[in-house]
């Protein structure tokens, strides 16, 4: 996925209220942006990195500009939530991931489940119908490993349930972890901070549900799906089990 315009280089100043940023540009000027990120975007925030911001001259738009990278851990990591489910398309209809190449109708953000919606929905006359989760992904503690979630997600453990309800249903359901940031070999469920999703994906696994993680190149010209990476599965049933046992003590 290439930007349609160059992004613009800067140095973060602050992030704050969860949606907006503080920086100066090259030229010394000052500016506020919005940061198209609500989570904790933990390690992703220190002050004087290196950042690069989408300009949008827009009469609706409060502000001009918009974070969308930063460099950290010596790679440049993307930022906008907004991203992966583009991302996920074209990783799809490249062949990235799985067989899903060959369905004919790729659908965004249908209604299913309990007052929600799909990212991708597939369909084929041919085929069983398929529902994409997609979860944006860009925490990192481990050297080349990705975590996913950063902080706790009562939503992201509803979707969970939901895609299992779709392979009750007798549907097929994925949920694709899309990684921006290309520094990472390895993905895992960060059940030490969020027990409650750690388990709620392990339910999901064994009612049927499959998990795909996928890296990419980033720049600040572009953002390439580059491939899937192995998921760490084993274990999270003891480290849930081992959080459950220090919450009751």
């Amino acid at each position: 996925m290439r930007f349609e315009t160059p992004l613009v280089p800067a140095r973060l100043i602050s992030r704050y209220k969860r949606f907006l940023f503080d920086a100066e540009l090259e030229n010394g000027e000052l500016i506020t942006g919005s940061c198209p990120n609500t989570g904790s975007m933990q390690g992703l925030t220190t002050p004087g990195s290196r950042i690069w911001l989408s300009e949008h001259d827009s009469p609706t738009r409060k502000y001009r500009h918009m974070f969308e990278m930063i460099e950290a851990d010596g790679t440049i990591v993307g930022v906008n939530t907004g991203m992966p489910n583009r991302i996920a398309a074209e990783a799809i209809a490249a062949g990235q991931v799985s067989d899903l190449a060959d369905y004919t109708t790729v659908q965004r953000e249908q209604k299913y489940g309990r007052n929600s919606r799909i990212d991708l929905l597939l369909t084929d006359p041919l085929r069983t119908t398929t529902y994409v989760e997609v979860k944006n992904v860009h925490f990192m503690r481990e050297r080349s490993l990705a975590e996913f979630p950063d902080t706790v997600t009562a939503r992201g453990a509803k979707h969970l349930e939901e895609l299992g309800d779709m392979v009750d249903a007798g549907f097929r359901a994925i949920m694709l972890y899309v990684i921006q940031r290309n520094d990472c070999e390895r993905f895992r469920i960060c059940g030490d901070l969020d027990g409650f999703y750690a388990t709620a994906y392990e339910r999901a696994r064994k009612r049927g549900v499959e998990a795909y993680a996928i890296k990419c190149l980033v720049s600040p010209g572009e953002i390439t799906p580059a491939g899937l990476i192995p998921i760490d599965e084993p274990g999270i049933a003891a480290l849930c089990t081992s959080i459950a046992i220090s919450a009751e003590g």
